[in-house]
């Protein structure tokens, strides 16, 4: 597979937009070495500080991640990559397909307006992971996100579809969401803000705003059904539907057709 080795901590972000399996497959190593990276006049380029390692097959392998890596896997359409380590913000950012997995953490606006394939970060996301970016109108838009660790503040802002499953988030997670699911084991307060549809899941909040009124604890085919579809993504999460978890409704601010299901 093809492999990426950093051999020292990049001395300026660097922006991985042009970097994937499908770019790389066309490209000699020599080509692959010249592609500009860099965010600044010193016109950096791959080979300045990464080992290029090509075999023309469409997974691709960071070794050694680092904060100031950003876009990694931004508009992948298919392949694979894998990160061993940390990288910057906006992992994934209008990700079409494929698979994008990190090992480490990732900053904020990670899978911002992905629209298919898988992102996985086994370690911790920074804000608005999976939320819209400034001036853009949604968020994640049908791909899927796994936090493995926490995500910071705005969680699935403006989401539009897809699915987003993390272990703890912060405050505001759904703000603004127009569709689509989050599955939470914890949130901070206030979530579900300014949502028009959509649905959260989760084991533990935060405060709620008075905009969400409660609606009973319920146990409907449609929980078992949603159940079942986040199973192969997290049993922990599929869990948090089981019995008649508790339904408020909100927020009542906006049109008031979202949804926040709380665990039993």
């Amino acid at each position: 597979m093809p492999v990426l080795t950093l051999r020292e901590a990049p001395p300026e972000r660097l922006d991985f937009l042009a970097v994937n399996p499908l770019a790389l497959s066309g490209l000699s190593q020599g080509d692959a070495e010249r592609l500009v990276v860099g965010t600044t006049r010193r016109g950096l380029v791959l080979g300045d500080c990464f080992t290029v390692a090509l075999d023309g097959s469409d997974t691709l392998t960071i070794a050694g991640g680092h904060e100031r890596l950003d876009r990694v896997g931004a508009a992948m359409s298919e392949g694979a990559i894998r990160v061993e380590g940390d990288v910057g913000q906006r992992l994934g950012a209008g990700m079409a397909g494929g698979s994008l997995t990190v090992t480490g953490n990732a900053g904020p606006f990670a899978g911002s307006g992905a629209t298919g394939g898988t992102i996985v970060i086994e370690g911790d996301a920074g804000d608005h992971a999976g939320g819209a970016v400034h001036a853009a109108k949604v968020g994640l838009d049908g791909a899927t996100l796994v936090i493995r660790g926490s995500a910071g503040d705005y969680l699935g802002d403006s989401m539009r579809r897809g699915l987003i499953v993390v272990e703890r988030a912060g405050a505001f997670a759904g703000a603004r969401m127009i569709a689509g699911t989050i599955a939470a084991g914890t949130v901070g307060d206030h979530p579900g803000y300014g949502m028009r549809r959509g649905t959260l899941v989760v084991g533990g909040h935060g405060s709620l705003m008075p905009t969400f009124v409660e609606t009973g604890a319920l146990d409907l085919v449609y929980l078992r059904l949603l159940a079942k579809s986040l199973r192969p993504v997290s049993a922990r999460h599929a869990d948090l539907l089981a019995g008649a978890p508790r339904r408020y409704s909100g927020d009542l601010a906006t049109i008031g057709k979202g949804e926040l299901w709380v665990a039993a």
